[in-house]
């Protein structure tokens, strides 16, 4: 039986990505255009990135006004609950500028410093996916009646798996990880490049991929989806013994796991 509180959580945390997933596919101007600019002029911000954060941040401060916030664009506060909530409003930015449909919102829900609910939702995928900490991984969608219960695919041979992979907007990090990459595909069955972590992540809890890896992500990117991979069975991490941080996060099945991560820590992913 889920925790009532983290019931809780999960319900709203639905309920924020389910609005502002609305807000970003139906409230999408056909002049949309750059906000502002992060760690390089091609990494965006748009005005409807600004909004949906706005959104999810007042729906749950409504419901839960004790709560802290990370978000990406910048919500930061500490709370006095003990839960902070960790989103990204929209992962996927560049994908959503030009129109392409793989991008997402991403809400978790952190108590006490561990991840405890994630929701991920992909409106132009009519998908949700969602975890509670020990009690498994779900997804809704169009395609089905109902939800179904997300686990990953049984580990094929390294020469044979599908990974995927992002790349940072940072020209130098790029460089390395195009370098990186070129290593790794005579390795693998092949890679992918879909421009959303979040979406990544969800696709290696629901069988679409056998792993993932990604240099430069946020805390905000990888919650909700790490969270998701987890409880559906995929062993997620960084370099051998660590956690997934920024300088890299590997989630895939198990059997996958290891020989990708040992792959990717010979070819120095984590650093230039």
């Amino acid at each position: 039986m889920t925790d009532p509180l983290h019931a809780e959580l999960l319900q709203l945390a639905h309920e924020a990505a389910r609005r502002a997933g609305e807000l970003l596919r139906d409230g999408r101007p056909a002049d949309l255009a750059v906000a502002a600019t992060k760690s390089s002029p091609i990494d965006v911000v748009t005005e409807m990135d600004i909004a949906a954060e706005k959104l999810i941040t007042a729906l749950i401060a409504e419901h839960r006004p004790d709560d802290g916030f990370l978000g990406e664009e910048g919500a930061a506060t500490e709370g006095s609950s003990g839960i902070r909530w960790i989103v990204d409003p929209l992962d996927g930015t560049v994908n959503y500028l030009y129109g392409l449909p793989t991008w997402a919102v991403s809400v978790a829900a952190e108590q006490d410093g561990e991840t405890v609910v994630g929701v991920v939702a992909a409106p132009m995928r009519g998908e949700t996916y969602h975890a509670v900490r020990g009690r498994g991984a779900r997804a809704s969608s169009g395609a089905w009646v109902g939800e179904r219960r997300l686990a990953c695919r049984p580990s094929p041979p390294l020469d044979q798996a599908l990974v995927s992979t992002g790349f940072n907007y940072v020209t130098e990090v790029k460089t390395h990880q195009a370098d990186v990459a070129q290593r790794l595909i005579p390795l693998v069955r092949d890679i992918r490049r879909s421009g959303s972590a979040a979406v990544d992540l969800c696709d290696v809890a629901a069988g679409r991929l056998d792993g993932y890896y990604e240099r430069g992500l946020h805390p905000w990117d990888l919650a909700a989806g790490d969270l998701i991979a987890r409880e559906a069975g995929a062993v997620t991490g960084g370099r051998p013994g660590e956690g997934p941080t920024g300088d890299l996060a590997v989630a895939a099945s198990p059997g996958v796991f290891e020989p990708l991560q040992r792959l990717l820590e010979d070819f120095g992913a984590w650093h230039d």
